[in-house]
């Protein structure tokens, strides 16, 4: 059955090739699915990461720093994903791309490329001219957006991914794609929601999410494809420019602090979420993107910091803005968040390849203070 499946495997390289499909190395990689997908996963305990193993630069086996391509990079995770990712490997080997007109200080931070990912040939062009080893696919509409736009939703955030996911294929990269709280649905237990679970989602971002998480799964199996996935809880920052999710109140409060405004509340005040701070999320990427693949049991992990409630957050808020005025009005995003989990379980995770939180929500409120009242004041 093996020597079948690389006979066929084999024509298929020769066909692409010769059509121009697939690049010249493509029979190595087909090969080398074959041999991924029929290997046994070792049954033993896997120990998590020293520190000294992430103080250390990961290089391609050339011996070079990888060249990594991000999707959406001007959203809220890109800018910052693109900073410390720069330091690692270097400003010119870490390209960020949007369809959006970048600003000045974007621009000159590094190289930056208009990037559809609707349009493949457009795709195929960057990861040749740069010589991209790893991407990061951000681009998506998030939850409360898509709603409100579904078709939408479903060309960018389907029919875009599966550009990535054949590109990512033919040229043989290691390809992120973040997931979320949102691929959890009513039927899922909420606290805790475990790694595996029934999902079900009620959104076209979590169904999104849902797909792109078993397309990734497909793609290691069926092609030896390096997919790698995290969801994510709701992921906090000072950066004002929310996405149109469902957890950007916990966002907006800061804001409406610093400025002196009233925060009007579009959630119940108990409606308790994960959630994670920036600095923490970007860290968990960066780790399950130079994870050693033996530690990795499965393809996609939840990961997470802490859950609280609105009136949680309003209660640690008012220690630096005491004159909040806070008042509550649910409207239809809270009952997407009534679907979504309460507390998520991220054992997996920490025992599988080290991961760490570093902030709580007391230590998160305190640095985005920080930071808001010295950009204020600059």
């Amino acid at each position: 059955m093996r020597h079948r499946q690389g006979t066929v495997l084999g024509m298929v390289a020769a066909f692409g090739r010769t059509l121009g499909l697939f690049p010249r190395s493509s029979r190595t990689t087909l090969g080398a699915a074959a041999t991924t997908a029929a290997a046994p996963i070792a049954a033993q305990p896997l120990q998590p990461f020293s520190q000294a193993f992430f103080q250390r630069r990961h290089y391609c086996a050339n011996g070079d720093p990888p060249r990594i391509l991000i999707t959406g990079s001007l959203g809220q995770l890109g800018t910052g994903l693109a900073k410390l990712l720069r330091s690692k490997y270097g400003r010119e080997n870490v390209i960020m791309s949007d369809i959006v007109k970048p600003s000045k200080d974007i621009v000159e931070s590094g190289p930056y490329v208009f990037a559809d990912i609707l349009d493949f040939k457009c795709l195929q062009e960057i990861v040749v001219t740069y010589r991209i080893d790893w991407l990061v696919h951000f681009s998506a509409l998030l939850s409360a957006i898509g709603e409100q736009n579904v078709p939408l939703a479903i060309r960018v955030n389907i029919e875009g991914l599966h550009n990535i996911m054949e590109l990512s294929k033919q040229y043989n990269l290691r390809v992120f794609v973040p997931s979320t709280i949102g691929a959890f649905g009513p039927d899922s237990p909420r606290n805790p929601t475990p790694n595996i679970t029934v999902q079900r989602p009620r959104t076209i971002y979590g169904v999104s999410k849902v797909h792109a998480e078993l397309l990734g799964e497909y793609y290691f199996y069926k092609f030896g494809l390096d997919f790698r996935c995290l969801r994510f809880p709701g992921v906090i920052s000072s950066d004002s420019h929310t996405g149109g999710g469902t957890t950007d109140y916990a966002v907006q409060i800061f804001q409406d602090a610093i400025e002196d405004n009233d925060f009007e509340c579009y959630l119940r005040p108990n409606t308790r979420i994960p959630m994670m701070y920036i600095d923490d999320c970007l860290r968990s990427l960066w780790e399950m993107l130079v994870a050693p693949e033996h530690l990795l049991r499965r393809r996609t992990y939840n990961v997470t910091a802490m859950s609280f409630t609105p009136e949680e957050i309003v209660a640690e808020v008012k220690k630096y803005a005491p004159n909040l005025r806070v008042s509550y009005r649910p409207d239809s995003r809270q009952s997407i968040a009534d679907t979504w989990p309460e507390v998520f379980d991220d054992t997996d995770a920490r025992l599988d390849w080290g991961w760490k939180h570093q902030y709580d929500l007391s230590d998160m409120c305190k640095i985005i203070f920080d930071n808001l009242r010295a950009a204020k004041n600059s």
